[in-house]
């Protein structure tokens, strides 16, 4: 499996006192932090290369997973620096350690999903990056996605349109060349990465059916302890 990327640099204020203390990776759910199901349910599928890209309380995040090597896995960090530098400008930064075709994953998403079905997909696509869909109709957040014929056609947070069923799923395989365009050190959010493929025809889609879980707030950290409950 490529590269991934894990972006966990934000200050997870939706979370309110969960979060005082620690990054939002590191909030603990029944009985471990979210990182480690998150990184258990990666390995399982093949993971062994991740970069985490970390700004907020990151030397938490460091000296919980170390290098790795405990897990059989190799863990490089990407810190943002002085200055946040949104989820887009993380990745930026990071590419180094990434190189030319890597995946992008929320650090508050636990997708259970076929991965390895979802990079041979990239791989044959002709797009500058491919992003994983999920058919939502605003049930479990605002839709963001029209996909048709396995095509992003556009991409956009914030606003309602009848035609964006779909939502961002969560996970994202990209050509490094998506982000050639800025320097180093640029902040930006990876929305207005995604909206800018999507509107040029470089952003491919991979239509998934199993729903999302994420524990980027009080009610999403519920949803995902009922699952693991089902287990």
């Amino acid at each position: 499996m490529l590269p991934i990327a894990i972006l966990a640099g934000g200050y997870a204020t939706r979370l309110g006192r969960l979060s005082v203390n620690l990054p939002k990776c590191l909030v603990e759910i029944d009985g471990k932090p979210f990182v480690d199901w998150q990184l258990d349910l990666l390995i399982k599928n093949g993971y062994t290369d991740f970069i985490f890209c970390v700004s907020h309380k990151a030397e938490l995040i460091q000296r919980h997973l170390k290098d790795g090597s405990d897990r059989g896995i190799q863990i490089k960090y990407s810190l943002d620096g002085q200055v946040q530098l949104g989820t887009g400008g993380a990745i930026q930064k990071a590419l180094p350690l990434l190189g030319d075709e890597f995946a992008v994953i929320y650090g508050d998403s636990y997708l259970p999903i076929d991965y390895a079905q979802v990079e041979e997909k990239f791989r044959t696509t002709s797009s500058t990056a491919l992003m994983t869909v999920y058919k939502n109709h605003n049930k479990y957040d605002t839709s963001n996605v029209e996909f048709k014929d396995n095509y992003v056609l556009k991409y956009a947070k914030g606003i309602k349109d009848s035609k964006m069923k779909y939502i961002d799923y969560g996970l994202t395989y990209f050509h490094s060349k998506a982000f050639a365009r800025l320097g180093e050190e640029a902040s930006f959010d990876l929305s207005e990465k995604y909206h800018d493929l999507s509107v040029t025809g470089n952003l491919s889609g991979f239509e998934v059916f199993e729903r999302f879980y994420e524990i980027g707030s009080v009610n999403g950290i519920a949803e995902f302890s009922e699952r693991l409950r089902r287990e």
